[in-house]
């Protein structure tokens, strides 16, 4: 049939001034094709006829909605949408068409037929169903027992929103509505469940911090939905740490007290603690002093928190300094680590305090070893001011706001380990081209007067004077939470030049390594943000130890002024130094022209469209059934231009949720390390950074890890894609020259690529001393029959490492590493139909040539390289 023949629009028509009869099939195949503007009018007028005879329009709305349940099966809601759009057009224009006119007995039955309907319908279609049959005013029994009945199909989130919908919250169950979709994470949902209703809210937070009891079993839970099975992305949802940050975040958003989560705020606590003591006995990049600052903070008043500092101690530092916080806090005896007691003994009265750090006057000038490794303020002291009063704010004034001027911005403040409240500013760094100025914002004299709040005002929305930052909305966030005249009265900023977003186009830039300056690598962690910028464009990062001070204590010590004014001062410097040399660095002549990455998108999206809707339906009927492309699938900042390398070549360290990937990979051959379930995200950076591996990951924990390797060295996958495609993907991206020989060439267990060979009668005989099997029975007559593979197959010979034979004890059938030979899971019946066994020395597991071998040969064989010899012998 040609084109033409179908253009007609399917027939509507009215029968016996009852019914509103319509050709369901067509009209859904027609409004599912490409059809023309004056197609869709004249439809809606046949419509509008239609359903102007009709006595009864809205029961002739519900037999045509059920018959389009019918004709869909799972396809679009196109249908449903247009019937019930064209219908509310019809109805604004007759009014007559309601419930209001129809008996009691009339009403009842069209408002439960249209319930009914909810139950099969899209959720799009419950507000006009709501509108169009009055569902709200039916009596809450009724509404309630759809609920349940939604529930019990397991339609948990339309139960919910319908729920929400008329208003039935206060008589519902909040944890039998919430908890299905939270486990299938439609937290969101659940938010708008307890929108407007503070007890409700209090409840959801207190639901949340219920699950982060140590005793808490999630399989518990689990059981009282069989018929819910949650996919490894839901799970994940539910660990204690992503649950901690939902509460936190829900604290703050609904105003809950913190003394009612104390399960999520004690972990909090506790991860935090644990973030500090690698910080400063770890890393070595927080002063003790520091250190010492914000843990009694933190565990004041908190005994199973000081029990845990004391633990921490024994680990990371000494037994000396963990017996004096022990004495400090008076810890009992039985809650102490082995040896702190006996140690708190034979010490002292006077040895058992915890003295300040002790150490002579602190000089403005650093170390000399500080000034060979970091870049250092070009200014002296006395040209570095402490602003706290409202004429030095004032004579601050008059030295910035000059038009033409240039002016490096930051803030600081404390960090708010395990807290809840908004961070407050405690300085406002401002450096121009030959002083700094220090606001200190702890002064009740300025923090709050008007004076202070309009010259920052001033300053921000001044177009003549150019401010640079780097990452200023996290800046802004908090001087707004700190100033509310900021939000009441919201203020243009202009002038305004964020170095950030240079420097993620000085990345994108340098990918790939062509114009990328060489970058001197330095003890300890990777430098990121500001301090890899300085380091790229001035050769020296920032000396970054004072950046987790307590910055509401006064006095300020010396390094934490000169660290304050470096930060502010170095924008300065860099940005001199891109202006200059802008092209050398690939960047436009005006940097103020770079948009953000969000602005990028943002104008990509809003780019004229040459194609007309016709063809974008066309095309995306299309890419329905296309492969996705490599950039959906992986995102990454730089694209991979590396040469081409050897699975063994690539190295690799996959985050907890990418497991599957993992065993993949070393299926083929790659070198990979996976982290365990309860292993936190930044042991793969520790990993990468030690071992020069690539970390690959997917989800949130991608940006924290980026910043925390070398460019390029840190990939996220599309979590929803199946393991092999991920693992395709990864093969593409970084070049690896993929062989048969490659596959199964390192043990999927434990990831050593050393294998021992072993012959049918040397695995009997040790099967036989083992008690595993008492007889071979003539196998040798059934190997050759039983052989799993067919002549013509491809011979499994992997590239891996051998090891001799002398590398087994033959009396413990031990390798050196320890691992003994896992002759159990061998199964007996197999030893008379393999010839030959492969052993890995590395944890013992034995592997045999199966037809697992040609499962991943056809599996992967879109990116195998297989030469000449090779397809021969196959």
């Amino acid at each position: 049939m040609s084109l033409e023949g179908q253009s007609k629009a399917p027939q509507v028509e009215a029968i016996d001034d009852m019914d509103f009869c319509v050709d369901l099939p067509a009209l859904q195949e027609h409004l599912c094709g490409l059809w023309s503007r004056k197609e869709q009018e004249e439809l809606r007028q046949v419509l509008a006829s239609s359903l102007s005879k009709m006595q009864e329009p809205l029961a002739g709305l519900l037999d045509v909605l059920e018959g389009c349940l019918t004709v869909q099966k799972g396809k679009s809601t196109i249908l449903n949408q247009f019937i019930l759009t064209e219908f509310m057009r019809w109805r604004t224009n007759n009014p007559q068409a309601s419930l209001n006119g129809l008996r009691e007995e009339g009403r009842l039955r069209l408002q439960q037929k249209a319930l009914g309907l909810l139950t099969d319908s899209h959720p799009r279609y419950m507000d006009p169903l709501l509108e169009i049959y009055q569902l709200s005013s039916l009596k809450r029994p009724v509404l309630l027992e759809h609920v349940d009945f939604l529930h019990d199909c397991c339609c948990f989130k339309e139960a919910l929103i319908f729920g929400v919908k008329v208003e039935l919250q206060k008589d519902l169950d909040m944890e039998k509505m919430c908890v299905p979709l939270i486990l299938l994470d439609k937290l969101s949902l659940v938010e708008l469940y307890v929108r407007d209703h503070p007890d409700l809210q209090q409840r959801l937070v207190k639901l949340l911090d219920s699950w982060c009891e140590p005793n808490f079993n999630i399989q518990t839970l689990l059981s009282r939905y069989p018929n819910m099975v949650l996919s490894k992305h839901q799970r994940d949802q539910i660990q204690p740490k992503l649950l901690i940050k939902h509460v936190f975040r829900l604290m703050e958003k609904f105003c809950i007290d913190p003394g009612l989560c104390s399960n999520s705020v004690y972990k909090r606590k506790l991860y935090s603690l644990r973030f500090l003591m690698y910080k400063t006995f770890g890393e070595k990049s927080m002063s003790e002093e520091n250190w010492r600052d914000h843990v009694q903070a933190m565990i004041e008043g908190n005994t199973e928190l000081q029990v845990q500092l004391v633990q921490l101690l024994v680990k990371h530092c000494s037994l000396k300094t963990a017996a004096q916080w022990a004495a400090h806090y008076n810890l009992p005896r039985n809650r102490l680590p082995l040896g702190v007691w006996d140690k708190i003994q034979s010490l002292s009265p006077k040895q058992l305090e915890i003295h300040a750090v002790s150490g002579p006057p602190e000089s403005w000038t650093p170390l000399q070893s500080d000034q060979q490794k970091y870049y250092q303020l070009p200014l002296p002291r006395e040209n570095v001011y402490f602003v706290e009063t409202l004429d030095e704010v004032e004579q601050c004034r008059e030295t910035v706001l000059k038009p033409g001027g240039v002016v490096g911005m930051d803030m600081e403040w404390r960090a708010g380990f395990g807290t809840v409240s908004s961070q407050h500013v405690a300085l406002i760094q401002l450096a121009v081209q030959d002083r700094v100025f220090l606001l200190d914002l702890c002064a009740h004299a300025i923090s709050h007067h008007s004076s202070t709040v309009n010259f920052i005002r001033a300053l921000l929305s001044d177009k003549n004077i150019l401010k640079l930052g780097y990452g200023m909305s996290g800046d802004l966030r908090s001087l707004v939470s700190m100033w509310p005249e900021l939000r009441e009265e919201p203020m243009k900023m202009e002038g305004v030049l964020d170095l950030l977003h240079v420097h993620q186009k000085l990345q994108r830039c340098w990918s790939g390594n062509k114009r990328c300056r060489s970058v001197e690598v330095s003890e300890g962690p990777a430098e990121k943000g500001l301090s890899l910028l300085v380091q790229q464009v001035l050769g020296k990062p920032l000396n970054k130890t004072e950046q987790l001070s307590n910055w509401e204590r006064r006095p300020l010590r010396t390094s934490q002024l000169r660290y304050a004014a470096t930060d502010a001062y170095c924008l300065l410097d860099v940005y001199l130094v891109l202006s200059r040399d802008s092209k050398a660095f690939g960047l436009p002549e005006d940097l103020r022209s770079i948009p953000s990455v969000q602005q990028a998108k943002s104008r990509e999206e809003k780019k004229p469209k040459e194609k007309n809707k016709q063809s974008k339906r066309r095309e995306a009927r299309q890419k329905v059934n296309e492969p996705h492309s490599l950039d959906d699938c992986i995102k990454v900042n730089s694209k991979y231009e590396g040469p081409t390398i050897t699975p063994p070549e690539l190295r690799v360290v996959c985050d907890n949720m990418l497991q599957d990937l993992g065993r993949f990979l070393r299926c083929l051959g790659v070198d990979v390390k996976m982290l365990e379930d309860s292993d936190d995200h930044k042991v793969a950076a520790e990993l990468a950074r030690a071992e020069g591996r690539v970390i690959l990951t997917a989800g949130q924990p991608y940006q924290t890890l980026r910043s925390q390797v070398g460019e390029g060295r840190c990939l996220t996958l599309d979590c929803s894609e199946k393991a092999r495609d991920q693992a395709v993907h990864v093969l593409r991206h970084f070049h690896v020259h993929l062989t048969p020989a490659d596959i199964f060439s390192r043990c999927q267990a434990c990831n050593c690529n050393e294998y021992l060979k072993l012959s049918r009668e040397d695995m009997t005989r040790m099967m036989r001393e083992r008690d595993i099997v008492s007889k071979w029975d003539d196998c040798e007559s059934q190997a050759e029959s039983n052989s799993w593979r067919p002549p013509e197959g491809p011979e499994f010979t992997p590239h891996c490492r051998w090891a001799p034979r002398t590398a087994l004890d033959p009396q413990t059938f031990k390798f050196p590493s320890g691992a003994e030979v896992q002759l159990e899971t061998v199964p007996p019946g197999l030893l008379c139909q393999i010839p030959v066994y492969f052993i890995c020395t590395g944890c013992g597991k034995v592997f045999w040539e199966g037809t697992h071998y040609d499962r991943v040969l056809s599996q992967f064989q879109e990116v195998l390289h297989v030469s000449e010899d090779a397809a021969t012998k196959a």
